[in-house]
Parts: C-alpha cells; structure tokens; sequence
C-alpha cells in the first residue's frame, strides 16, 4: 500500500507528508460469568497519511496539515483526489512555521516483551485463566469481561528521510465485578500490560473483589473536614501524572505550565518525600517516527528536561523526545499498613476522579472509601474529595508496596495531608 500512497502524493501535488502504515492483529474473548460468550479473531490494515502544506501570509511563515485515512481498496486515483482537497483543507490551518522530524531508514524491529512467543490465543487464554482465578466465591463474583491480544505491526515514514518500523504485542481488558451481599452493587476495572504481568491481574481482581465486598457494606459517607488523605491504586497515576503532563512541550511552549528545565517541579522546602519519575519507552518510535528510550524526567524534585513532540519542540529548540504514554515511579519509603495507623480516610474507588494539568485542582465523588480511626476500618460511600497538588506536595508520602497498572509502574499508595472532604 506504501508504494500506491507515494505514487498519489506525488500525483496530487503534496511535497511534505507523513505515512503510517498500521496492521493490527488481535485475539478476543468475551465472558458472562465464568462463560466464554464469543471469541473474535480480527484483522485491520489501514494508513494515516499526514499532508502538509508550508506557505505565507504577509510576513507570517505558517504550516498547516490535514491527514486523511485510507484503505488498501482505494484506487491511486481515488487517494489522488482524497490528498488534493487535504492539501486544500491544509492552508486553513495556520500554525506558525516548523519542519518534520528529519530521520533515516532503520530496519523494522520487534519491541522486547514478556510473553515469550505466545500467539494472540494463548495469551488471551493465559490471562483469562489468571483472571478467572481469582473468581471463587458466591457473594462477589465477575459479573462479566473482556480481554483483548493485540499485536501491531507499524511503518512509519516521512518526506524527510523517516522510515521505520516496530512490532509489539499487548494485552488490554475490562471486567465488573458484582456483589448481591446486603446492597447489589458493581465495580467496573481495566487493565493494560505489555508483558504476561498475569500476578498483576490477579492482585488487581482479588483487589476489586475486596473493595466490592465493602462497597456493599458501606452505609454513609464520611463526616466532612479535613482529612489526611491516601489515594491507591490507578489514582496515583493521576496524581503524578499532573508532574509529566506540566513538564511537555505541548504545555510549556503555549505558556499554561511555568516548568523549566532544572526547575523545582515541587516548589522547594519539601518536607518529606521527593518526586523521581522516568518515562517508559513502550514502543522504539513515536508518532513521528523519533526514536524513544527510558529516561529520567524528575531526579529528586528537579525536571531534568522538556518531553514532547517534534512540532513544539522545533518551537522552543529543544530535542524532541517524541510522546510518552507510560511513565514509572520508585517505590516510597513508608508501608500502607503504617500509613493508616495515624487516622485518615483512605479513598479506593471513585464515581470519577480528575486532575486539572493547568491549575492543579484534584477531586471526585467518593464510591469507595475507609475511614482509620486508629483502631477500626470503617466503609464509606458518598461525598468527595476537593485538593490542590500546590497545596500538597511539599508532604507527600509514598507506600513501599509497588502495583503495575496501566501505562504506569509505581508505589501502591500516596498519602496527602489537608486534603477537604464534603461529606455528612
């Protein structure tokens, strides 16, 4: 299909383009209760094509672009025609002049993984065993899942030279977990690993069985005030996520994040634990064809450099390191069990929880909660949360215990301090 896109861009006129060629294989089951409802084998092939148009007005240098998906039943001329009114939509779009990622030929490579040479089916098969493992009581059991086996195979290439390629597997699903005890109630969970994490699985069901259970025996919502706080679980990616996301280019560059290279990225007079965080590599090249590697962003509180893309970072004249998905934290320095003995409220599950990257407020509707009062562990439903990540993180406290979650590797738990709960 490559050499069809190249013949009609040549055809339409386009000089500077981006292709991503994308074959996506994938194994899927289906379950209701422990039963496999359907098993899907599937199979895409298609390609994005990118056109850009470079150009002026009065003394403004501008580029714009337009991408266009296409399928391998188009005809030459048919794509002719698509890249033409692209390259036509491409002059309403004004960004100020850049240029693409200039790059070289590399030969395909396969992304190194855990799963040991496993078709799509076994692997699906292997985490569907994992998951249903944990599924063995009669109160709280998994209503329903889904788990999906990908592999994708990408060619990446551009008018400057860029052509590269990658294969990668990953497996991704959801499940509901149900508890007819006392109140009918459901949890909903997904997960994302690149490697047969299938303990992960486990612990991360077994978990959602546990919080199921009590959501069905908690009663109220916690009395309002102001609380010493423990988020678990996936919100801790959300919480050093506002970190990550204040540190790329695509925020910097419009000026809504006052980050700089060497900056303290928690304000200084840190009182207890310092922030280090790394972004993974889950594939060898970005969107745009840029090679990608592990590196360090924050080393004991100080940004060690601007991520992003290829556009913004042309803008501020700094490498580009192309866009991360997933990122990984060390693990802290107190147990979760030493955390609650002090009292707090420990919130596992909310109705939605959000991070604002711009002004760092955070917060949600409380569906799962525990209120330590020293000597018992009470449930609590209903109420919320309201902080600000500048009002906190001079005191941050980080659990020992590790979890793998999606697109993220990190302690199990973070404690905040001052955080205003709304409640009863």
């Amino acid at each position: 299909m490559i050499e069809k896109i190249l013949a009609a861009l040549k055809e339409s006129g386009v000089e500077q383009y981006q292709i991503t060629e994308s074959r996506e294989e994938s194994a899927e089951l289906f379950f209701i209760r422990r039963s496999l409802d359907m098993r899907r084998i599937k199979e895409i092939r298609q390609a994005e094509v990118v056109v850009y148009k470079e150009f002026w007005e009065g003394e403004n240098h501008l580029m714009g672009s337009a991408s266009v998906q296409v399928q391998e039943s188009f005809s030459q001329e048919e794509m002719a025609g698509l890249f033409r009114d692209a390259l036509y939509a491409a002059g309403f779009v004004k960004n100020k002049f850049y240029e693409l990622y200039p790059g070289q030929t590399q030969e395909a490579r396969a992304v190194s993984d855990g799963f040991g040479g496993r078709s799509l089916t076994e692997i699906a098969g292997e985490f569907s065993g994992a998951m249903f493992a944990e599924d063995r009581e009669e109160e709280v059991f998994l209503n329903s899942a889904e788990i999906f086996a990908t592999k994708v195979t990408r060619r990446i290439l551009n008018s400057r030279g860029v052509d590269v390629g990658y294969e990668k597997n990953r497996v991704e699903g959801e499940f509901v977990v149900q508890c007819t005890a006392g109140q009918d109630v459901e949890t909903y969970q997904d997960f994302a690993y690149d490697g047969m994490n299938t303990d992960a699985l486990r612990q991360k069901v077994r978990r959602a069985m546990e919080m199921t259970r009590a959501r069905a025996e908690a009663q109220s919502a916690p009395p309002a005030g102001e609380y010493r706080v423990i988020l678990s679980g996936p919100y801790v990616k959300t919480i050093l996520g506002y970190y990550v996301e204040r540190s790329g280019s695509y925020m910097i560059y419009p000026e809504y994040s006052s980050f700089r290279q060497g900056c303290d990225v928690q304000g200084g007079d840190v009182e207890k634990e310092r922030i280090n965080l790394t972004l993974k590599a889950t594939v060898p090249y970005s969107a745009e064809g840029i090679p990608m590697k592990d590196r360090r962003l924050v080393q004991d509180g100080k940004l060690q450099f601007i991520h992003g893309g290829n556009r913004f970072a042309y803008y501020l004249q700094v490498e580009p390191t192309g866009n991360y998905a997933g990122f990984q934290a060390p693990q802290g320095s107190v147990s979760l069990e030493e955390m609650r003995r002090t009292p707090c409220l420990e919130v596992v599950n909310f109705s939605d929880f959000q991070m604002d990257e711009l002004g760092g407020h955070f917060g949600g509707e409380i569906r799962l909660g525990f209120l330590y009062d020293g000597e018992k562990r009470i449930p609590v439903t209903g109420g919320s949360i309201n902080g600000n990540i500048l009002d906190v993180q001079k005191k941050l406290v980080f659990s020992r215990e590790m979890q793998v979650e999606k697109e993220f590797e990190g302690p199990m738990a973070v404690c905040l301090e001052g955080v205003n709960v709304a409640g009863i």
